[in-house]
């Protein structure tokens, strides 16, 4: 019952559905209501958002789930590989390529380049440049890997329930 397939698949769900929560959440409130601000008080949220946002509990279910869902792929195999092995191997690489790919090779430079940017110095104009370089590609990027972050844990919560 409780093995450490079982136990190390729980935790791989679990950290899986923490990030997509947080990601779904933010789609759902934070972009749409941050969208409503002007130009300084959307890059100084973002900012600040952004920054709060690198801490010890993001990065555990953030890099948790990199871990974990290889490691509960590697457990469940079995010959001839059962469903609950498929399942857990797509959202692996659903979860790997799609929500922390694109975060790392797309919005943390995103990040990192509004990060930099001196509100401070710059005119109502650069303001106004930069959050058009910022928003909407970021805005995209984070509703497609919030969609295939939901799918990988929709396969993580079938493999749960499905036999071995």
């Amino acid at each position: 019952m409780f093995t450490l397939d079982r136990i190390i698949l729980v935790a791989a769900t679990t950290t899986t559905a923490m990030l997509v929560g947080l990601f779904y959440g933010w789609s759902v409130s934070v972009i749409p209501g941050i969208a409503r601000l002007n130009n300084t008080e959307y890059l100084s949220a973002m900012q600040a958002m952004n920054r709060a946002i690198l801490n010890p509990l993001f990065f555990l279910s953030f890099m948790g789930s990199v871990i974990l869902l290889p490691l509960a792929a590697y457990l469940n195999y079995s010959q001839p590989a059962s469903l609950c092995f498929w399942l857990i191997a797509a959202a692996t690489v659903l979860y790997i390529f799609g929500t922390f790919g694109i975060t790392i090779a797309k919005n943390v430079p995103l990040n990192e380049m509004i990060d930099k940017f001196n509100l401070a110095t710059a005119s109502e104009e650069a303001k106004a440049a930069q959050r058009a370089l910022f928003e909407q590609p970021w805005n995209q990027l984070h509703h497609i890997r919030t969609v295939i972050g939901i799918i990988a844990t929709v396969c993580m919560i079938i493999a749960c329930l499905v036999k071995k």
